[in-house]
């Protein structure tokens, strides 16, 4: 059986990745992929909101890059979308990125728990040090539930990523990992098994196995992303990620053209 597609990769436009698109669509086919897609980080409306996507002036240039990698392997499906942060009061904005072009799909994800930290960023672990592990990871999850509840997004992106440095609450976060599952239920959203938590400090993929076992029973669909942010990345550990879906009762998985879902076999 082949593999999923592999929905969750990256460009040097993000500025924090390396290797053309073409050059990832060729080792998805070197590792027997079938389908793939682009999902980099979106512009905001102001350039220097960080230092860790595209400008906005760029994002034409992206769909060009794609289109080439799609010239260069017919053979490969290649899907064009982008990674989105979530904020609140940004709605409008993810609106009008997504009428901008023809996208396969948007994955929403969180970052940031305030207009100034991102989570996930090494220059800012001080910052976890002086909060409460479960203060952040309810923040977090709260705005992960937001996006989901908007219907802006096919697939909500890494769903545990304050893992990322081990800071780990003491308290059963349990209600709040299933109250974003019942708003992604809600609204129809996939959640991706996101392989790039292997190769972070929190060694697990995203998400846990206790999340991605209530999704299951809350019937949330699934996708699958390396989170590449080089070709070499592209599929990695998928093997992984399979055998966790198979194991807590997953059959299918979800792929997306022009925003619309279909269910496959994994």
């Amino acid at each position: 059986m082949p593999w999923p597609a592999d929905y969750h990769m990256h460009t040097p436009l993000c500025r924090h990745a390396v290797g053309e698109p073409t050059d990832y669509a060729a080792h998805a086919e070197a590792r027997g992929l079938t389908e793939i897609g682009f999902s980099d980080h979106s512009p905001m409306r102001q350039d220097d909101f960080d230092e860790w996507r595209m400008r906005l002036d760029q994002l034409d240039e992206y769909v060009q890059q794609v289109a080439r990698a799609r010239r260069d392997h017919p053979r490969l499906a290649i899907k064009l979308a982008l990674e989105v942060d979530y904020l609140p009061g940004h709605e409008a904005w993810i609106r009008e990125l997504a009428a901008r072009h023809p996208w396969d799909y948007l994955i929403g994800s969180v970052h940031y728990v305030s207009d100034s930290w991102d989570i996930d960023n090494p220059k800012k672990l001080s910052q976890w040090r002086e909060r409460d592990p479960f203060e952040v990871w309810a923040l977090y999850f709260e705005r992960l539930t937001m996006a989901a509840e908007s219907g802006l997004f096919e697939i909500i992106g890494h769903a545990d990523l304050a893992k990322k440095f081990c800071f780990y609450p003491q308290q059963d976060c349990t209600p709040l990992f299933r109250r974003f599952l019942q708003a992604a239920k809600q609204r129809g959203s996939a959640i991706e098994l996101n392989t790039a938590g292997l190769r972070k400090d929190c060694q697990e993929i995203y998400p846990s196995r206790a999340i991605l076992g209530l999704a299951r029973e809350l019937g949330v669909p699934i996708t699958f992303g390396s989170d590449a942010h080089a070709p070499g990345e592209v599929g990695a550990d998928f093997d992984q990620a399979v055998a966790l879906a198979r194991s807590v009762g997953y059959t299918h998985c979800r792929r997306f053209t022009q925003r619309r879902a279909q269910t496959t076999l994994i």
